[in-house]
């Protein structure tokens, strides 16, 4: 434990996702999450966690982006010059998802999986990461490599450590 320090999470017999769940219930911290990519995943593995329902409140999956207008409230201004897979769509999924589930805390998934879908600026596995806990917002940038299957997991297990490791400041 001492030579992982800040990485250091749990042991064999807690996961992540139960972790998670842990911290935002004594945080008492409602939950929302958005994604695309990762197709319900994270949502899936928070629910996983038995008790969730005293923080987890709606999961939803966006993944076109009819979708991220029509249900979560992206400004198709966003989509259109930045497009789908990009920082600012992570941005306004996270605010948008806040602004109509009032969760403390949102979480926004989108990215490239593959095979195909990318471009000379986005390569499959560029996956965006945006986490909102009170009016402080992360967005981070990812590039994942693997199978279509690989580069999903390892975008949900990204976006539950970076919110894990978020939480541990509050």
């Amino acid at each position: 434990m001492e030579i992982l320090g800040d990485h250091y999470i749990g042991s064999a017999d807690v996961t992540l996702n139960e972790r998670v769940i842990e911290k935002l219930k004594a945080l008492k911290m409602p939950i929302a999450v958005a994604e695309s990519c990762t197709g319900g995943m994270l949502a899936s593995a928070l629910i996983d966690v038995p008790g969730a329902s005293e923080v987890f409140l709606e999961g939803l999956v966006v993944y076109s982006n009819e979708a991220k207008i029509s249900r979560l409230g992206v400004a198709s201004e966003v989509l259109e010059t930045h497009g789908a897979v990009s920082a600012e769509a992570a941005r306004e999924m996270v605010l948008q998802l806040a602004k109509q589930t009032g969760a403390t805390v949102t979480v926004s998934v989108t990215g490239i999986a593959g095979p195909g879908g990318e471009t000379d600026e986005k390569p499959v596995g560029t996956v965006y990461i945006g986490i909102l806990i009170d009016s402080s917002i992360q967005v981070v940038k990812y590039h994942f490599s693997g199978s279509r299957d690989k580069i999903r997991e390892r975008s949900m297990n990204q976006a539950l450590y970076s919110l894990f490791r978020m939480l541990s400041d509050y």
